[in-house]
């Protein structure tokens, strides 16, 4: 389904319960909404971020309703429209922008709009995650999951109390931090923790946010959106700015790796579905997302990807491992408060790319 990288989205929990998902899968799945193979047909072709489909679900699909499915990968918003607008308009039928590059694209023509009457299942879709003000009335987009980018501690290594993206900037911290690899988190981090906006575009401001963030320069030791949680598993890292599911998995393998969610609001986002405008399979393109928000679909990725899940159906079949750890399934308050990224203007945006070019040099 994607190439082996191992990236921002995860990793399963065993080979045995991969296997154990695929097979509830495919035992139960064809019931809610579906079509059978024979309805099917032909290909679908998709860019997704890295680790954050599960292949059993691909394979699934691809099985009841008889349509190959050929997926590619990125790992940041920018990275995808730069491959998806430098090549053939009609290569991809389904991309996987975060909420402010779905703004970017719809402003720009690159997206079709949806006719979503036509989706059954999307009203398994909680409506505090509908009608968002990067695309009103869902025309172009319908939600797949959101993240928040909280902070990883390791209890076992550091004492102090940590409850603010700020705490990530004291010098005793120097060479202990991994944070994305992603210029619009990192600042927006560091302007959160000086109470300037996630998406200041007052240049006198940002000058602000290049002065507090080069406070950070010593503490990084590793950038990373493809696995983030790898250097807090391996012990490299004893905090970090990571997405939430990111810390989930990394519990999995070091309970003492625990999730705090910034008192200044955490950075927060919502991943969509988007159809291109010139996608050469937009019925498929269709199908293919009515079944990723059937419930126990959407439960099989939740299990595999813990991020924001804003199913609820599937919620109501989460089990209590789930609904009770604030890493896997964040508190609702969280990412009500949190701070959304934005489409910014080019002008403004190569202020942003000069800082973060002189934070990594």
């Amino acid at each position: 389904m994607r190439d082996t990288t191992m990236s921002r989205r995860g990793f399963l929990r065993s080979s045995a319960a991969a296997l154990g998902l695929a097979g509830i899968a495919s035992a139960g799945l064809a019931g809610c909404g579906g079509s059978s193979a024979s309805d099917g047909g032909g290909e679908l072709n998709i860019f997704i971020w890295t680790e954050y489909v599960p292949d059993s679900v691909i394979e699934d699909f691809e099985s009841e309703f008889g349509i190959t499915v050929n997926a590619s990968t990125f790992s940041t918003n920018e990275d995808m429209l730069a491959k998806f607008t430098s090549g053939e308009d009609d290569a991809y039928d389904l991309l996987q922008p975060s909420d402010y590059m779905v703004k970017l694209m719809i402003d720009q023509g690159l997206l079709q709009e949806m006719d979503t009457s036509k989706l059954e299942n999307i009203g398994n879709i909680g409506s505090q995650y509908l009608d968002q003000d990067f695309d009103k009335g869902n025309r172009y987009s319908v939600p797949y999951m959101g993240s928040v980018t909280a902070i990883a501690v390791n209890t076992d290594k550091v004492t102090a109390d940590i409850s603010s993206y700020a705490d990530l900037f004291d010098p005793a911290y120097a060479g202990k931090l991994v944070m994305l690899d992603d210029y619009r988190e990192v600042l927006g981090i560091a302007a959160d923790s000086i109470g300037i906006s996630n998406n200041e575009t007052d240049p006198d401001k940002l000058e602000l946010v290049r002065a507090q963030v080069m406070k950070l320069k010593d503490n990084i030791k590793v950038y990373d959106s493809d696995s983030p949680k790898s250097a807090l598993i391996n012990g490299d890292c004893t905090l970090g700015a990571v997405w939430s599911a990111e810390i989930a998995l990394a519990q999995r393998e070091n309970p003492a790796i625990q999730i705090v969610f910034p008192t200044e609001g955490a950075e927060i986002s919502t991943d969509n579905w988007v159809i291109p405008a010139h996608a050469k399979n937009a019925d498929n393109a269709m199908k293919f997302l009515d079944y990723m928000m059937r419930p126990e679909v959407a439960k099989t990725i939740s299990d595999d990807y813990p991020y924001v899940q804003p199913n609820t159906a599937a919620i109501d079949l989460m089990d209590d491992d789930f609904k009770d750890n604030p890493a896997e399934n964040v508190p609702a308050a969280v990412f009500e408060s949190g701070h959304r990224t934005e489409s910014l203007s080019s002008d403004v945006l190569k202020i942003y790319n000069d800082i973060w070019t002189d934070l990594k040099s």
